[in-house]
């Protein structure tokens, strides 16, 4: 039976999601934009959901749902006004290839460093975010490493210069505090044990952004499209139980942190020791080839990096941006863990995973 320790690619869904969901599909399938009477049942399932998924977030902004957060993120890049761009070497592909996009078009962008820590360069951010810019992107939680951003401290610089913060809170969402400060939030569903398929872009109030998706002119006019209540009363679920289970979903996670360290001594941390969510785990080992170690442990599910860049064959961009060399990153694993994750399944894949380590960085 597989082991599952790629959380930050995808999670389980909860089963008190697939409950919600269920009738939706099966029976209650009216278009949730429709005027008659199982229309209005279908979007009461989605304000109740928006209510739920909005819960997490900060006050005073409005929720709209989306196709998940790769759609959110380019609709708050692509729909800000005109002005330079600013984000950090190390964010996911989502927002690097959006504004290189938008760069070839004759957009002024500029991408800020990273230290080995994984944390973006403040005195880079601080000469960047000047009268002039118009958007400041930062995810929240990486991805690939799991470092803790200064989110809030670069959103005081983007208002200081007139501009607005893009927060890409996937990784964070529900999982450590969204500072209050950010303009927009792009969050997904299948990050906290949702469904895939559904996201949402929080945009504070007073925050204008243009439509990129013309149409029927759903979700105030900024994302045209019917919506799925099955998909959106998932998300909400989901949402609820990140809230409800919280300090219990914690202490979990730091239960398996410390266990994991213990586990991998022997290898050496990716990013900053710190400032980082303890639900995932970047490790690097010299003298491995991570991709071979996949295929020796082909009944453990870890990750490279991000899945959205698997299978490339090039070392992780991230990895790269702290300075390290290709060996190095080729040498790093992904080990994310989570709310279903058990003590047993990661003393097990521990165990696989140093043994296939060590027959790799044996004499030959």
């Amino acid at each position: 039976m597989t082991v599952y320790l790629d959380y930050q690619a995808t999670t389980p869904l909860a089963p008190e999601v697939f409950d919600i969901m269920a009738p939706l599909l099966r029976d209650q399938f009216a278009n949730p934009h429709s005027a008659h009477r199982p229309g209005r049942a279908a979007a009461a399932q989605v304000e109740v959901a928006r209510e739920e998924v909005s819960r997490l977030l900060p006050a005073h902004g409005r929720l709209l749902f989306t196709s998940g957060a790769t759609e959110a993120l380019n609709m708050a890049i692509q729909g800000t006004g005109a002005g330079r761009i600013v984000t950090i070497a190390t964010e996911h592909a989502a927002v690097l290839d959006t504004v290189e996009a938008l760069a070839r078009e004759g957009r002024d962008v500029t991408i800020l460093p990273v230290g080995l820590d994984g944390l973006v360069d403040m005195d880079a951010a601080r000469r960047a975010i000047v009268p002039g810019i118009a958007l400041v992107a930062a995810m929240l939680v990486n991805n690939e490493i799991g470092v803790i951003q200064p989110v809030e401290i670069l959103a005081d610089l983007a208002h200081a210069a007139g501009a607005v913060l893009l927060c890409d809170g996937v990784q964070g969402y529900g999982r450590v505090p969204i500072p209050s400060a950010c303009d927009m939030i792009a969050i997904s569903g299948h990050k906290v044990h949702g469904p895939k398929g559904i996201g949402a872009l929080w945009i504070r109030d007073g925050v204008r952004l243009r439509p990129i998706i013309h149409g029927g002119g759903q979700e105030g006019g900024l994302r045209s499209g019917t919506l799925s209540p099955a998909l959106c009363a998932g998300f909400g679920m989901a949402a609820r139980l990140m809230r409800e289970r919280a300090e219990a979903d914690h202490a979990h996670i730091e239960s398996l942190w410390n266990l994991a360290r213990d586990l991998f001594r022997d290898w050496t941390l990716n990013g900053d020791a710190e400032r980082r969510y303890h639900g995932n785990l970047n490790l690097r080992r010299s003298g491995i080839d991570g991709a071979r170690l996949l295929s020796d442990c082909r009944h453990i599910a870890f990750s490279l990096g991000s899945a959205c860049a698997s299978g490339s064959g090039r070392p992780s961009h991230v990895l790269r941006a702290l300075g390290l060399k290709d060996g190095q990153a080729r040498g790093s694993v992904r080990i994310g863990f989570g709310r279903y994750t058990t003590p047993a399944e990661l003393e097990e894949a521990a165990q696989a995973i140093n043994k296939a380590a060590a027959l790799q960085g044996a004499p030959r």
